[in-house]
Order: C-alpha cells, then sequence, then structure tokens
C-alpha cells in the first residue's frame, strides 16, 4: 500500500464541524445583545451577496480574502476597530459556513473570542421577517 493510498482526506463537512468544536456559536436572536455588549460584528459577504440581501447594520464589511490581515492586531494592515486579540469578532457570511472556517483561522491566530453565527445572515433575515432566496 502507498502511503498515498492510506492518506485519509477530509471532506468538506468534516473540515467544518472540525472548525465548529472550539466555536461558541452566536445564534441569530442573541446578536443584538452581542452587538451592544461591544462585539466587532464583521460581514464577509460578497458585494453581490449584500446588493441582493441587503446590509447587516452596525456590521464591518471586510471581504473575505483579507479578513485575516485586517483582523489580526499585529498586522501593519489591521483595522482600528480590532483594538486587540481579546476582543469579541463575531462573522457573519450568508449561511453560516465560510463563517465557521473563518472564525477558527481566527482563532488558531490569537484571537480567542473569534466565533460565528449559526444559520450566517440568512438566519438574521429570516428573524426579521424577510425571505431567502
Amino acid at each position: 500500500m502507498t502511503a498515498e493510498a492510506t492518506t485519509r482526506r477530509a471532506g468538506i463537512d468534516e473540515l467544518v464541524d472540525v472548525a465548529r468544536q472550539g466555536l461558541d456559536r452566536v445564534q441569530a436572536t442573541d446578536l443584538a445583545a452581542e452587538m451592544a455588549a461591544g462585539a466587532l460584528v464583521v460581514d464577509t459577504r460578497p458585494v453581490e451577496q449584500r446588493q441582493r440581501d441587503g446590509e447587516l447594520p452596525g456590521a464591518l464589511v471586510i471581504d473575505r480574502n483579507v479578513l485575516e490581515w485586517r483582523l489580526d492586531p499585529t498586522s501593519p494592515h489591521h483595522v482600528a476597530e480590532m483594538t486587540g486579540s481579546d476582543c469579541r469578532v463575531i462573522i457573519v457570511c450568508n449561511e453560516g459556513y465560510s463563517s465557521s472556517l473563518a472564525a477558527a483561522t481566527l482563532r488558531t491566530l490569537g484571537i480567542g473570542r473569534a466565533t460565528d453565527v449559526v444559520g450566517g445572515f440568512q438566519a438574521l433575515r429570516l428573524l426579521a421577517g424577510g425571505p431567502t432566496p
């Protein structure tokens, strides 16, 4: 048997499950309270989704491809809103999948209170009484 044949690859569902193991994910119903308590909410949805479904009031929009550079407090490119590695950061994507992966990556960078919203923007949209696409 070759090493290639014995190497097991994780599928994306397993990767997301592993990423979520360390997260204290936020329910859509609790996001407003998190924001009121000072959490930095970051919307990583592409512009097309934000145009189609609407903006997330109070959220900082950061493209997913530069997220780590903008939120790593040691990066010279971090946003001013990122005040330190102890900052509560809540990532919102469209449905809560890529945000879990992003939050896990932020935790690897030392941002220990990073997490995401269960169901993403679509869960927030349903909560507000809007339709999902």
